[in-house]
């Protein structure tokens, strides 16, 4: 057996290069406003009694936030700990002095998130943090809606699909999931709203749960046309920017369709925050059966997205504040 070196052993490398997934740590370190969340979730965190005490309530919300970023399941979280030294100094654990939290700790942690419905209350905490820091809603909202896609096999133990999800035509094609609704500020880029329905439901239905209520402005593609009256009971000064739709006894004019075609060079920066979240975030299919759990998550991943986006703003904020070297 070939004897090891010292640069075996993790801390004593002679070659050293900061990843891509380090330095994405590193700057969600600085961004995540680890107080604020922790104090949202303590109340509902259990306590230390007769049983085996429970795992750190950072740990643990470290941990969860990893699932959400890297799309892990709950056994692969656990052996990522293991194999990743960026990873294990994220959470804080010390393989040295501890073991790391077991698949079965950490979904314990995400079925008490769901139990409580903390998954909007974390979206919005955060979204509270972002206005502190003059990251604040402004008065034009951009909806748009994104297909998230469920299994539609039957090669399950039930032999049934998922009952909560449905299925919608989408130009020529056919889709499973459920849909994940936004709104969000037209200056920003930042989401302020968020729903979840299965992914038949018809965008314009959702609207009114999209909106802040003081928009001047309201911007969506087609499929939200026709929801003036929506708009206007949600938000009574908003100006309907939604796109004209055209059908088949109606073709719409050159003069609409330039007007189209203005609105969604503004209406575009909505899909910056699906890119992160179904592309960065990998959150393209659901996790678990059922809407809520996923709907738990998608609320979540909301505001990670949120962070992410506003991550660069917030890391200038905090180097002023830092207080200067000696």
């Amino acid at each position: 057996m070939k004897q090891q070196t010292f640069g075996a052993v993790t801390g004593f490398e002679k070659h050293h290069k900061v990843t891509r997934r380090a330095q994405f740590l590193a700057e969600m370190e600085q961004v995540v406003p680890w107080a604020r969340l922790m104090t949202l979730i303590e109340p509902h965190y259990p306590k230390a009694g007769n049983g085996r005490p429970p795992k750190g309530l950072e740990v643990m919300l470290r941990m969860y936030l990893l699932q959400q970023w890297f799309a892990l399941s709950d056994p692969a979280v656990e052996e990522a700990l293991y194999d990743s030294l960026a990873m294990r100094a994220f959470v804080g654990i010390d393989l040295g002095s501890d073991a790391a939290p077991d698949e079965t700790t950490v979904l314990k942690f995400r079925h008490l998130l769901e139990k409580h419905r903390l998954g909007d209350q974390l979206f919005g905490e955060i979204n509270a943090y972002l206005a502190d820091k003059g990251l604040k809603v402004n008065s034009g909202t951009i909806v748009d809606a994104t297909i998230i896609a469920a299994p539609k096999s039957t090669k399950n133990e039930d032999k049934t699909r998922d009952p909560e999800m449905h299925q919608t035509k989408k130009g020529n094609e056919w889709y499973f999931g459920m849909k994940g609704h936004i709104g969000v500020d037209s200056k920003t880029g930042l989401i302020h709203s968020a729903a979840v329905t299965p992914a038949h439901a018809y965008d314009g239905k959702v609207v009114e749960h999209l909106l802040h209520g003081n928009e001047t402005r309201v911007w969506g593609d087609s499929g939200y046309a026709g929801q003036k009256e929506r708009i206007k009971a949600r938000a009574p000064h908003a100006l309907d920017f939604t796109n004209k739709k055209g059908c088949r006894y109606y073709a719409l004019s050159d003069a609409e369709k330039a007007k189209n075609r203005t609105k969604s060079r503004v209406r575009a920066a909505v899909e910056h925050p699906f890119l992160t979240i179904k592309v960065l975030f990998k959150f393209a299919k659901v996790s678990y059966r059922g809407l809520a759990k996923n709907a738990h998550r998608f609320f979540v991943a909301c505001g990670l997205a949120n962070l992410h986006k506003a991550r660069y703003h917030l890391m200038r904020q905090n180097r002023r504040g830092a207080p200067a070297a000696a």
